[in-house]
């Protein structure tokens, strides 16, 4: 029950946040923090991913609930860099399908994974994520600015993930209030 408490509320979330995917198309424009800011909202693909690092370190519990969305933050900062520059990375849009099949299994089964093993695999995905936003940086974007804003929207999505990770929670906290009464 919890595990579907957990994926309808991401869903919704979700759903809430959606607007046509368009992480991947090459932006233009003069855009700066605004842009960066909407990078991660306008993909499917990088939504789904940073959410579910949040849900998955609220499930993991205990130093994971820090160490996975710094981790994940530290690492894009290292692949935006490396896009930024034009350094060519391989298969990244494979990876990130597969950072958003394999995170959203380990959601999905609530597997619990040691806090340095979970940091590493999110870290990995991250450098990926972080490599096509700093790829698809328009031209006319200040970096500083535009990375500032990608990394806001990550930060919130992550608490977004722990927000709803934790809310599976609630009906149990709920009822156990009421039976203590």
């Amino acid at each position: 029950m919890n595990r579907l408490l957990s994926a309808g509320l991401a869903g919704a979330f979700v759903a809430t946040l959606a607007v046509p995917a368009a992480a991947h198309t090459g932006h233009a424009g003069d855009a700066m923090f605004l842009q960066g800011l909407l990078h991660p909202l306008t993909g499917i693909d990088h939504l789904l991913t940073m959410v579910a690092v949040g849900v998955w370190a609220s499930q993991n519990g205990g130093r994971a609930l820090w160490l996975l969305p710094a981790s994940f933050i530290t690492m894009l900062c290292g692949g935006a860099a490396l896009g930024m520059a034009g350094i060519e990375l391989p298969a990244v849009e494979a990876g990130i399908a597969a950072s958003v099949a394999v995170l959203g299994l380990l959601v999905l089964l609530n597997k619990r994974v040691p806090a340095t093993a979970a940091a590493i695999l999110v870290g990995v995905f991250a450098i990926l994520h972080g490599h096509s936003h700093g790829t698809e940086m328009p031209q006319a974007a200040a970096p500083l600015l535009y990375s500032l804003g990608f990394i806001l929207s990550t930060a919130t999505l992550h608490a977004a993930g722990i927000a709803i990770g934790l809310a599976r929670h609630i009906p149990r906290l709920l009822f156990a209030s009421r039976a203590i009464r």
